[in-house]
């Protein structure tokens, strides 16, 4: 039986926000994100991109 189910990833989508914090938050650490020559190690990207989904979600504790 062929799976038929369509995940949808739109625009503003918690993940989709996350995401685009986690590479504002790597250009302005320096890191550069782009495949061919990427300086983010995927400890660095997991753990940031968690950071970002838990903040966006409201979740994340704050450590001033």
């Amino acid at each position: 039986m062929a799976d038929n189910s369509v995940v949808h990833i739109g625009e503003n989508s918690p993940e989709q926000v996350a995401f685009r914090l986690t590479t504002i938050i790597a250009v302005a650490e320096g890191k550069d994100m782009n495949l061919a020559r990427a300086n983010v190690d995927r400890k660095w990207l997991l753990d940031t991109y968690s950071e970002c989904l838990q903040a966006v979600n409201g979740h994340r504790a704050w450590e001033g």
